[in-house]
């Protein structure tokens, strides 16, 4: 190094004069020098590449173990994340980026407040916060929602916190396993166990805790509570005639609106079937249970309209009050219950206070609902006949068969008492089927001695028709054995039925045509049925009912209604018949109105069978003014 020194100097000084010994000797010191940090320099050189190489191999096996890592965490099948102290995210697998519907990049360094809703954020924070401060693990069950309200996903989630090799925590691991199955069943088993899955209502196991509870706080506070026990009104008939889809259908509805029809602290539940019931508590004026109860009433009569079909039915509801009324659910409901069955008794569509008179009616209708089953086997049950004579004639050709029950402890029961027990309890078929054949049996002796046309008529109840058992061939197969022809019976029908025709019962009623049986229409002018199903059903006899026949001598309206359903059943080719005549003026009303035929006490009462065949005996051969010329 000194040499090239040299000649630069000698170069410059175009001379060798000037490199004196000390100059050379400065050189090489220069020079020495130089080698020596040459040497130092190599030397760091070496260390420096080597150390390079161990950071490039520390750096790939960093690579590889971070791999290593995220594969094995990205391969966990549940939530796994790490977080510093501040809270900020430093790592997790792609499951808890699946559970928040977010990516990567939008949550590396962030917080649950840049990522999550600020309440369930802020609950998080708090948690992580206590479970860094105390150093101890903690487990917490939370819902998160993947950026839908309606997609969420509930986490059973472990907060554990990791600490630095002087023991500072330096952040917290969660392990999060998916739970949303098991608190979904658990849910459902909940809502089974205390909601109504139709109705989404309260079920009556929920309803009697709730009531339980209801009257316990009443009764610390000196309070009353009022429980309201809704039965909807013939609802089987929707049900068996429009099908068990729009029976639900009219039972959602029927919810919904008893539930927007009370308060928000009223308890409303589905007890079973067509009943419901609401508890009203901290109840200061009892009239609102009255307007409460009259709602309801109101509400329930309106149409339900159920897919394209549309059909009207009422509510009986039974009004019970703690604790005048009972001390404990079961007794509160009991007492709802018998004032329930008395608005229906009274003639539904209605509310009834319960009363203490009203035990003894409900004890009176467990005993009839009780023997309702033995009435025939014992003999209890028996048939009377109302003659029904030709208002043209004055001839007796045809009677009514109407059902008695002559109970060995409370006597003569009446009909309007025990044949809604009968419907409702299934009884109706073994006694529709007596009755039938009794009037048969008569009919069969009033043609055999001297009155061959003789016809009787049968009520048919609307639960006969929905019956599984198709009686028709059964009944035409003992006029056969009898030797009568179908026109030997007609069956009465209400218009109850027809307002709920269907394929079924215009086929059975086909049917009865097709073998001869005559149908009439009874109670005419009471109900809602359309002109349109007399023509459809192929109705051969009209029956005005009595309502409008009491008042003909003093009602021009009643009257002026007799006379015109008298021209349109005529006009449609039915004959009528008027019930209820009681006096020599009203029918001579309904003779000058062309009435075709009459029945009620100005002939006959209904009469056993043996007091009926000795009336047809005395009427045989007497003309027609000795009815009522």
């Amino acid at each position: 190094m000194h040499q090239l020194l040299a000649l630069q100097i000698k170069k410059h000084l175009s001379s060798d004069k000037g490199l004196t010994p000390e100059l050379q000797g400065l050189l090489a010191e220069v020079d020495r020098h130089y080698q020596e940090t040459e040497q130092v320099r190599r030397k760091l050189d070496l260390s420096l590449n080597f150390q390079k190489k161990e950071l490039a191999d520390a750096m790939l096996q960093a690579s590889r173990d971070y791999a290593l890592l995220r594969g094995v965490m990205d391969i966990i099948p549940d939530v796994l994340f790490f977080k510093s102290a501040d809270g900020s995210y430093l790592g997790f697998n792609k499951v808890y980026e699946k559970v928040l519907n977010r990516p990567a990049s939008q949550m590396l360094g962030k917080t649950d407040f840049d990522v999550l809703d600020e309440t369930v954020a802020q609950d998080l924070h708090d948690l992580d916060q206590a479970v860094m401060n105390s150093g101890k693990d903690h487990v917490t069950e939370r819902w998160f929602h993947q950026g839908d309200p309606q997609k969420q996903v509930c986490l059973e989630i472990l907060h554990s916190p990791f600490c630095g090799p002087d023991g500072q925590v330096l952040g917290l691991i969660g392990y999060g396993r998916n739970i949303t199955a098991r608190k979904l069943a658990e849910e459902t088993v909940r809502r089974q166990a205390n909601f109504d899955s139709l109705t989404g209502l309260a079920n009556r196991s929920n309803f009697t805790q709730r009531l339980n509870h209801e009257m316990r706080v009443a009764k610390r506070s000196g309070m009353a509570v009022a429980l309201l026990l809704i039965n909807l009104d013939r609802f089987k008939q929707v049900n068996d005639l429009l099908g068990h889809e729009a029976g639900d259908a009219l039972l959602t509805q029927a919810a919904q609106r008893i539930a927007s029809s009370v308060r928000e602290t009223d308890a409303v539940a589905r007890l079973g079937a067509d009943e419901f019931a609401v508890v009203i508590p901290d109840i200061e004026q009892l009239a609102h249970i009255g307007n409460v109860a009259k709602k309801l009433v109101a509400r329930l009569a309106e149409s339900f309209v159920l897919g394209e079909e549309s059909t009207q039915v009422t509510a009986s509801i039974g009004v019970s009050l703690y604790p005048v009324d009972g001390n404990d659910p079961d007794g509160l409901l009991k007492s709802a219950e018998q004032a329930m069955y008395h608005a229906k008794a009274t003639g539904r569509n209605r509310y009834c206070h319960f009363t203490p008179a009203l035990q003894e009616v409900a004890t009176r209708r467990r005993q009839l609902l009780r023997d309702l089953p033995q009435v025939i086997e014992t003999g209890q049950l028996y048939v009377c006949y109302q003659p029904i004579a030709s208002l043209a004639t004055g001839e007796v050709h045809k009677a009514e068969a109407l059902v008695r029950w002559r109970h060995p402890d409370h006597g003569n029961i009446s009909p309007a008492d025990f044949i809604p027990l009968a419907e409702d309890s299934g009884a109706i078929m073994a006694i529709g089927n007596f009755v039938f054949h009794e009037a048969a049996r008569l009919t069969q002796q009033m043609r055999a001695t001297g009155n061959p046309h003789f016809q009787v008529s049968v009520n048919m109840s609307p639960a006969q028709f929905r019956g599984k058992t198709d009686l028709i061939p059964q009944w035409m197969g003992l006029l056969d054995s009898l030797s009568l022809p179908g026109d030997a019976v007609a069956i009465e029908i209400t218009e109850g039925l027809l307002m709920q025709v269907k394929d079924s019962t215009k086929l059975r009623l086909e049917e009865m045509r097709k073998f001869g049986i005559k149908i009439s229409l009874d109670d005419f002018g009471t109900g809602y049925s359309s002109l349109s199903y007399l023509k459809m059903l192929d109705i051969d006899y009209l029956k005005v009912d009595q309502s409008f026949v009491r008042d003909l001598e003093i009602d021009p309206d009643d009257r002026t209604l007799c006379e015109a359903m008298i021209v349109m059943a005529h006009k449609l080719g039915l004959k009528v018949v008027a019930e209820g005549i009681e006096t020599q003026a009203q029918l001579d009303l309904l003779v000058n109105a062309g009435c075709d035929f009459g029945q009620g006490y100005l002939f006959s009462k209904p009469l056993p069978a043996k007091d009926f065949t000795d009336y047809m005996l005395r009427m045989s051969g007497q003309a027609r003014n000795d009815l009522g010329s």
